[in-house]
This record gives C-alpha cells, structure tokens and sequence, in this order.
C-alpha cells in the first residue's frame, strides 16, 4: 500500500502540468517592477537561567542557539520569479556570521530554481514554509515545521494551489517530490563527543500531494487535505566504540525509498531494513476546513495532523489518538487583536506500549511503541540538533548527555498564539505553550514533567526610514522539563527592492 501511495503521489504532481493548468491563488504572482530583493539583519539575545528562553529558539529555522548570550549578523540577496511568463527562474543567497551558535560562519539559504508554468525545480537549501499552519502563531508542524535548518535538496513542486481544468475552480492541487542531503555530520561528532551513535553523509528525501475543494467566489468554505512522507536513508552509522554500518545507497536503493521496500541486504545488522522497509521512514496525514467570507474581513480555520511512524499508525490498524488538532481566527480590522491561534497536541500513544516482531514460533505481530522522531539505527528525525518536526518535542540540541535522541515524545500540549497592530507601524505578537511530558516508552520519566514557555515580540516598522524595522523580543520558561529561563533577543533589520 505505500508502494501505491507513493505512485500516486508522483502521477499526481505531473497531473496538472499535462493539463496545461493555470495558477490559481492570487498570492503566487506579482505586480512589482522589481524581482530582486535583499535583506539585512543583525540580531543578539541575552538570557538569566537554564537556557535562552524556548521561543527565542524555536521555529526560526535552526538560526538560533540555546546558548544564554549569542547573536548574528546575516544579509541575503534574492531574485523572486513573478510568474508573468511560462518559464521563470529565481535564485537567493543568504550567509551569516554567528557567535554562540552550533557553527560560526552560516550558509542558511543557496539556491537556484527554474519554473514552466505551475511546476518548479529548485536545487540547493531554501527556507520553505508548511502551508497548513500558521506560521507566525503556530507551534509547528509535525512533520516538517521551521524549527531546523534548512536540508540541501533537489525539489520538484506545485508549491501554489493549481486550478485542475474543467472543474470550475472548484477542484486545485499541489504536492512536491525531492532528494537531498544532511550536512549535520561535524557538528554530530562534536556533539556526541565519541560518546554515542552518530551518523554521517545521510542522505533525504520527500514527498506529498494535496487537494483542495471550494471557490470561493461561489461559497466561503474551503476543504483541503494532503499526506506527505518522508525518509533519512544511506549514510553511515558511527558507534561509539568506533564500529561502523554503512547503509545501502545505491540507485536501486533510492527507487526502494521512493516506493517503499525492503533491503535486499545479506548484512545481518540490517535484518530489520530486510523484513521492514529501507531506511527511516515518517510522514502524516493532513486535513483542514476554512472559511473566510469574499471580503476576506474575518474568517475561521481548523485543522488535523496525524503523525505516523510506520504502516499501523499510516492507516487505521490502531486508533488514530495522536494528533495535532488546531483553530485559527481572523478577526476584522482592529488594533487589538488580528489573528488567534490555539492547538492541541498529543502524542502519548505511539500505537500503544506493546511491541512484538514477528517469529516461526509466534507469528503474530504487535506494531506498537512507535517512538516518534527516534530510529534504531539513525540518530532521529533532527537537523544541527533541532527537530525537524513539532518543536514542543523537545529537540536533542538540549540534551545535557551528548545524545541526538528525543528523550520527551510522549507529551500533551496546549498552545496559544495572538497577534496585533496597536499603533501605526508597530505589530506583536505573543506565544504561550504549556506540555506534559512523559519521557519516552523505552525511558519513561520519573514523574511527569512540565514545560511552561511564553513570548512577547514587539516590531517597529519606522515610517520616516524605509525598510528598516527593529523588533524586541522577551521569552520566559518555567517548569521542571526545561528549567526557568528569562532572557531578550532584539533584532534590527533592513530589507528593500532592487
């Protein structure tokens, strides 16, 4: 069944380009005079505690550091595709230079894209966004939020909604296929200190496909859902008494990530890629139904992700408790409040507490203790120590015993996140976060622990200085998962068009 989900999903991607199909968010194309652009920032944060404050961290693509005095200097230059003509291309390069971070000098973002029609190519590293939830507000996505740096990749994509032929607008998809690679190895060795697993030349890939149902010029609800999967494959695993696997990666190989299958290998230390599937496999499942009326003054968004580990969890062998449940309101013009986000996360389950493999003497199977964002052989679901998924799993990079595991999977959370425009040219947003922890299935916690983590950010937008924009930003933490922290990041800026 994988194997036909992931068939699906490539004839899906090629399916509105045949069409010769049109781009249909107004959102993808531009009217600038100019399509080159270049930001400028300077940042430092200072904190009293355990760490730098939880939100002062997390979800800013992996440009940021748990290190209580820390800072960077960062400049990009782009060139953005309007979308006026068939072929179009883009490019960017975004460089900074840090103290206190897991690396001094930074490339965050390089890449070169190429675009026909509604499909594009893009090749190198490049922030890219979830489109299921807010960003601004959100804790993040399950899968893939913006809380690690950016993987190095070959990425073919829909990335806007496109409109499918002969459907009145009623009917648009999207969805993206790539490879790349993990550049996290230096860092991993200096991590673990040669005290546990690593990996190293880790190689990536993706994929997910998405439909959305509803015109909203004819009625102001909008349906919308998608799966996307997900792998860590090839590589080499490094132990700490200096054995080493090297994992197959091969083209074969490849076609074997991208259609899920088993090994072929007569290694016995890969028995488990032989009866399973190669590689580190993950994904989730994606709904969401919104509703905004014609004037786009006010509207009300909900939606459901589910996380899955393996085929059990990926269809209905178990129930499908785990969740990430979230509302979104827009409100009309105010200066108080814009827009209001609250979710829910739990992911306790994991498929439940029993597993049992298979054997000749009992050959049943019990797919449980999934152990989200870990992996029995890669060092987990993380990139320069900051998951890559929800981020309220708190990532490795805070582990005080050198390892690159997940050591909090087990949690329910709450979070909220609001935002404003009070005064002319002055915008804030604020974030709270509260969870429970239970460790994981193999580690559980002694007790349970708790996690309260809170942000208020506040940006200046001057009008007499175009362009330029300075933002301050106050972040505490308590309880016993992370300890108390206090701390202030504040950030000058200067973007513009070319």
């Amino acid at each position: 069944m994988p194997r036909l989900i992931s068939i699906c999903l490539l004839l899906f991607l090629w399916f509105p380009i045949c069409l010769d199909a049109s781009v249909s968010d107004s959102t993808a194309t531009t009217t600038r005079d100019s399509i080159y652009h270049y930001d400028i920032e300077l940042n430092g944060a200072f904190a009293r505690g355990a760490h730098t404050p939880f939100w002062l961290v997390n979800n800013r693509f992996g440009l940021s550091s748990i290190k209580k005095v820390n800072g960077h200097m960062r400049a990009g230059f782009f060139r953005e595709d309007n979308h006026s003509k068939p072929f179009g291309y883009s490019f960017g390069a975004d460089l900074a230079v840090a103290g206190g971070y897991t690396s001094t000098f930074i490339i965050q973002q390089l890449y070169g894209g190429i675009r026909y029609k509604c499909l594009d190519l893009t090749v190198g590293s490049r922030e890219t966004r979830s489109q299921m939830v807010n960003p601004e507000l959100s804790s993040g996505d399950l899968l893939f939020s913006d809380n690690a740096r950016p993987i190095p990749q070959a990425r073919l994509a829909i990335e806007q909604y496109t409109i499918v032929p002969w459907t009145r607008r009623w009917l648009a998809v999207r969805g993206y296929i790539s490879m790349g690679a993990f550049t996290d190895e230096r860092f991993q060795k200096s991590f673990t200190q040669g005290l546990h697993k690593r990996t190293k030349h880790v190689l990536f890939h993706s994929k997910g496909g998405f439909l959305r149902i509803g015109n909203r010029d004819r009625f102001p609800l909008v349906v919308e859902g998608g799966l996307e999967m997900a792998a860590q494959w090839g590589g080499t695993i490094i132990y700490p008494d200096g054995h080493t696997l090297k994992m197959p990666h091969s083209f074969k190989d490849a076609l074997k990530i991208i259609f899920p299958t088993g090994s072929d290998s007569s290694n016995p230390e890969l028995a488990g890629e032989v009866s399973n599937v190669l590689g580190n496999h993950t994904g989730q499942w994606c709904a969401a139904l919104d509703w905004h009326d014609k004037a786009q003054t006010w509207g009300a968004r909900a939606y459901f992700e589910h996380y899955f580990e393996d085929h059990s969890m990926m269809f209905f062998d178990f129930k499908w408790r785990d969740m990430l449940l979230g509302f979104e309101i827009d409100l009309p013009a105010n200066p108080i409040v814009s827009s209001i986000v609250y979710e829910y996360l739990y992911t306790k389950d994991q498929a439940g507490a029993v597993y049992w493999d298979h054997t000749p003497d009992i050959p049943e199977q019990v797919s449980g203790r999934d152990d989200y964002y870990n992996h029995y052989l890669y060092t987990g679901w993380e990139h320069w120590g900051m998951g890559i998924g929800n981020p309220l799993v708190i990532s490795p990079i805070y582990n005080t015993d050198n390892t690159l595991s997940f050591k909090d999977n087990r949690i329910v959370a709450h979070h909220i996140g609001w935002k404003g425009s009070p005064l002319p040219g002055v915008d804030y947003r604020v974030l709270i976060s509260y969870s429970r922890s239970w460790g994981t299935y193999d580690q559980p916690n002694s007790y349970v622990k708790r996690n309260l983590n809170g942000l208020l950010e506040v940006t200046w937008h001057p009008r007499r200085l175009s362009g330029w924009a300075g933002c301050i930003g106050i972040g505490a933490d308590g309880g016993s998962l992370l300890g108390k922290s206090a701390g202030v990041m504040l950030t000058i800026s200067k973007s513009g068009w070319l």
